[in-house]
């Protein structure tokens, strides 16, 4: 497990912050937000670090230019980041296009960024300097969607650091946005214009429920770590252990039967933390754990939703059983649930979803619940603005405390990285129920 540390004292001086516009008029007006986008509405920063090509300390000189005027092009294909959020009539937000801009800040850092080390080992505080955040604000609508932050360090590499709201896009449009730009930066031509239109994913009038949407169940919550100090760790589990997850997760405890015939990396690694965090947290017996993790619709749609669709297309599913059949059952129980919940979502599922929303404006619960979220599958890792690919990319910190990422690990990608949030002593535990893999 790597930790909290403060091992570096970053000192950043940030410059005025400017306004983006796109670089041509684009449309004006309202533009529309589907119930999907709605339920997600988080600010989500992510950091990418860019090393110089080679020694020369003028390497950077340029990145902000480039990256600033690039961003201005691509907001023309991206129009509704130029706006800004309000709420419509009938209280769900939506973005008025007005195409004032971006935020954007350059900044200069007091070190070299070697001397940052792994992103995901740096605390909150330290990553947060990299990450432009608008002072004095209330609520989500007085953050522009799109923040973005270019700071220089003194060996000639680069930060970029982007804040935007989720309702926005999820992770795949994010990563299709992020490589836009890049390739904006380096000359090219956009390949794949973005879907704009949201209201393909309209809710049904009348609004047609057909599932339980257990996701949006309240569970009385017999623990509380409202008032507890989170510490961050990052948990990695290469091919290995995966594959050795994966053996365990498909045969009953002791008896060496095979009770599943095949399970994936996320399958495994999804039921071994949901063990694993209810475990470490202590939950009582008959307190009843829910798993949520998001699920991409594009292709469950029918037809499948247009290639390049502008916004979210992931729904929440979700696992709900006692805590003491959880961790008293093996882990082909909880493979087992993860598996059934996976096969729920197709068509009429996200559809009902829609409208589960529309007909009860319910936002999913987060009491004595484990949120697993995935971008092992997303390619920021491939981002170039003209400097070559990150040498490091990665979240500022987590939306929430219940949320816990996996992320891509090892040269080949086989590898995942678990970032999770716990009290101290919970936290302790739980990497002691990881070594034990």
């Amino acid at each position: 497990m790597d930790a909290e540390s403060n091992v570096l004292e970053l000192s950043v001086e940030l410059g005025h912050p400017t306004l983006v516009p796109p670089s041509k008029e684009t449309q004006k007006g309202l533009y529309f937000l589907s119930n999907l986008d709605q339920n997600i509405a988080v600010i989500v920063r992510t950091v990418y670090c860019f090393t110089a090509a080679d020694d020369r300390n003028s390497n950077n000189k340029n990145a902000c230019k480039t990256i600033k005027e690039s961003l201005q092009h691509i907001l023309v294909h991206y129009y509704p980041l130029a706006g800004r959020l309000k709420l419509s009539s009938d209280g769900k937000l939506i973005v008025d296009c007005t195409g004032e801009g971006a935020v954007f800040v350059e900044a200069e850092a007091n070190c070299a960024i070697q001397q940052l080390g792994d992103t995901l080992k740096l605390d909150h505080s330290t990553l947060c300097k990299l990450v432009y955040d608008i002072p004095g604000v209330n609520n989500i609508l007085q953050i522009p969607p799109l923040v973005a932050q270019v700071t220089k360090f003194k060996c000639g590499g680069f930060v970029l650091g982007v804040c935007v709201n989720h309702c926005m896009f999820d992770g795949v449009s994010a990563m299709e946005f992020v490589n836009a730009w890049g390739a904006t930066a380096r000359g090219l031509p956009l390949t794949e214009p973005p879907f704009l239109d949201r209201t393909i994913l309209n809710a049904r009038c009348p609004p047609k429920i057909e599932y339980d949407h257990r996701e949006f169940l309240e569970i009385q919550d017999l623990l509380s770590l409202d008032t507890d100090e989170l510490v961050y760790g990052s948990f990695v589990f290469d091919r290995e252990k995966i594959e050795k997850l994966k053996k365990i997760g498909m045969n009953d405890d002791g008896n060496n039967g095979v009770v599943l015939k095949k399970c994936t990396s996320f399958e495994v690694l999804s039921a071994f933390v949901w063990r694993a965090r209810t475990k470490a947290l202590n939950f009582p017996h008959d307190q009843e754990t829910k798993l949520l993790f998001a699920v991409d619709g594009r292709n469950k749609f029918d037809p499948p939703l247009p290639k390049g669709y502008f916004g979210n297309a992931i729904v929440l599913t979700n696992c709900i059983c006692k805590a003491g059949e959880l961790l008293e059952k093996p882990l082909s129980h909880g493979v087992r649930l993860v598996q059934e919940s996976i096969k729920t979502v197709n068509d009429g599922y996200m559809r009902s979803a829609i409208d589960y929303f529309e007909a009860t404006r319910a936002r999913p619960s987060l009491n004595s619940t484990l949120l697993i979220t995935t971008w092992c599958q997303l390619s920021f890792n491939t981002t170039d603005f003209g400097w070559g690919e990150p040498v490091l990319s990665g979240p500022v910190g987590l939306p929430e405390k219940e949320v816990i990422l996996f992320l891509s690990n090892g040269k080949d990608r086989k590898g995942v990285t678990v970032l999770v949030g716990l009290p101290v002593s919970a936290m302790n535990k739980f990497q002691e129920l990881l070594q034990e893999v």
